[in-house]
């Protein structure tokens, strides 16, 4: 069964794509009809007004990646099996790597940190999850916003035994830009 079709309202120059085109009585613009999905133009998009645009914009900003790991033995650098910072600026990474996957279609690179704090040790067994926000999009930058949370701890009676956290832990939080190039777009 095809998927619903979405009713977007576009100014006059727009980019013919699947569906029918009909003018709504007593507009300047055209109502384009288009199956759920199929868009065109904009990342993403239908080629349209500033409305549009910027609804989309505000979309994308609002693009969110995760990913939950334990640390292992490998991930231990310290003495005590204690796992360094460096770690998580690793995981950060992959998070921003997958944001600019699904908002440019490339991997770009990773320019700079502009903050990076760790607020309590990890040790190996922990696990940790990682979140990751696109915040702001600009011509080729984009920035993001990350956290870490320990939410099971290793350790207990037995070298083997863990225990859930009854409220995740703030282990660490970080910001910084990403640059994908125009022509390695791939929306």
């Amino acid at each position: 069964k095809p998927p619903p079709a979405a009713t977007v309202n576009v100014t006059p120059a727009i980019s013919l794509a699947p569906g029918d085109l009909r003018s709504p009585s007593g507009a300047g613009g055209r109502q384009l009809t288009v199956p759920s999905g199929h868009f065109c133009g904009l990342p993403g998009g239908v080629r349209a007004g500033k409305d549009e645009w910027n609804r989309r914009k505000e979309e994308e900003v609002m693009l969110e990646a995760r990913l939950r790991v334990r640390l292992g033995a490998a991930d231990a650098h310290y003495a005590g099996g204690l796992v360094a910072g460096a770690r998580l600026m690793e995981l950060w990474g992959d998070v921003a790597t997958e944001l600019l996957i699904r908002h440019d279609g490339d991997e770009g690179l990773f320019v700079a940190y502009d903050l990076v704090e760790f607020k309590a040790p990890l040790q190996a067994g922990d696990f940790v999850e990682i979140a990751g926000k696109l915040v702001k999009v600009g011509n080729t930058s984009r920035r993001m916003e990350f956290t870490a949370y320990k939410v099971i701890a290793a350790g207990g009676r037995l070298p083997t035994s863990g225990r859930v956290l009854d409220e995740p832990l703030l282990v660490g939080r970080a910001s910084g830009t990403c640059v994908v190039p125009k022509e390695r777009w791939n929306r």
